[in-house]
């Protein structure tokens, strides 16, 4: 039995947001960066704390930090930094004592971009990889535009991180770095779930306490010894979980017999789309995943939401983020 092969599981998917459709592309074009600048500016102002210890700017701050002007002292808790005890206080009462702050700071956003085997996949007008990259553009663009700082971590074969950066050019550098080029991976390594779980940890270690961390992924990677980690990054920042997800990963399609292949697995599977008991078998397979994956988000207390691969407008979408 000879099984067909999906042919919109092809790079021609991505055709209509690269300049020639070639693997070696990038994922977004000059004209489609500049069409999501003109949709970044009628995104309504993204609600983004303060930072404890990063870049003064214009914002007056709700986030009481460190800084020039001295507001308060309170009761020390476990985890409060050492640095800003109160010891004259400390030493009246004998009780440890910090001293609170008040300072102007900049809004502060960091993206996480996976570009991992998984995201490297799509059957309506672009791959995933590709909306991710939109989607990071427009949230880089309307975080300039309200004077903040943007960073960003980009999941890979190896991983790319961009400093905080303020301004237009370098929000247009991370924009470029975020919409490389980005062919399938002909030997990807299986997924690790070790891997995911370090990588989760840098982002808590290294970025300043209160940004906004929007992670921007499928998720195919999240399990339950994730949410852990999740959590605590969700204690620390303002944590946004952008689920891109294609059309195929919703609903398959009548084909009649398919192989798929599973790049994070190595996997080759058949399936008989053309009988609808397996297509209802497979959507609800689908949907109990999704279900499972948007739980383990809401446990960790992580807002989620989920945009589809084949979406162009995106204002609407990511204005109730």
């Amino acid at each position: 039995m000879i099984l067909a092969r999906i042919k919109q599981l092809v790079r021609a998917g991505a055709q209509p947001d690269t300049p020639d459709g070639s693997i070696h592309a990038p994922l977004i074009s000059a004209t489609d960066i500049a069409a999501l600048a003109a949709q970044a500016s009628l995104l309504a102002r993204l609600p983004v704390r303060e930072v404890h210890d990063h870049h003064a700017g214009d914002w007056a701050s709700r986030w009481l930090g460190r800084g020039l002007d001295y507001e308060e002292s309170r009761l020390y808790s476990p985890g409060d930094d050492i640095r800003d005890m109160d010891w004259r206080t400390t030493a009246r009462t004998g009780r440890p004592h910090l001293k609170i702050y008040r300072e102007e700071r900049q809004p502060a956003v960091h993206l996480v971009v996976d570009r991992g085997a998984t995201m490297r996949f799509g059957t309506r007008r672009r791959l995933k990889v590709t909306q991710a990259a939109r989607v990071a553009a427009i949230l880089t663009f309307a975080a300039t535009g309200q004077n903040g700082v943007v960073g960003a971590t980009l999941w890979g074969r190896e991983d790319d991180t961009l400093p905080a950066r303020h301004g237009r050019l370098a929000a247009l550098a991370l924009i470029e770095l975020a919409g490389a080029p980005c062919p399938p991976l002909t030997d990807p390594a299986p997924t690790d779930a070790l891997r995911q779980a370090d990588r989760l940890a840098l982002l808590e270690a290294s970025l300043p306490r209160g940004a906004r961390l929007v992670l921007i992924s499928d998720f195919a990677w999240l399990g339950a010894e994730h949410e852990p980690a999740l959590a605590r990054l969700a204690a620390r920042f303002d944590v946004w979980a952008i689920q891109i997800v294609d059309a195929a990963e919703r609903a398959l399609p009548a084909m009649g017999l398919v192989r798929f292949h599973d790049m994070a697995h190595h996997q080759n599977v058949g399936l008989d789309t053309a009988q609808s008991s397996v297509r209802n078998a497979c959507q609800a397979a689908f949907a109990r995943r999704f279900d499972a994956q948007a739980a383990s988000l809401a446990r960790a207390g992580i807002h989620h939401q989920r945009i589809a691969s084949e979406a162009d407008d995106l204002v609407a979408l990511l204005a109730h983020g």
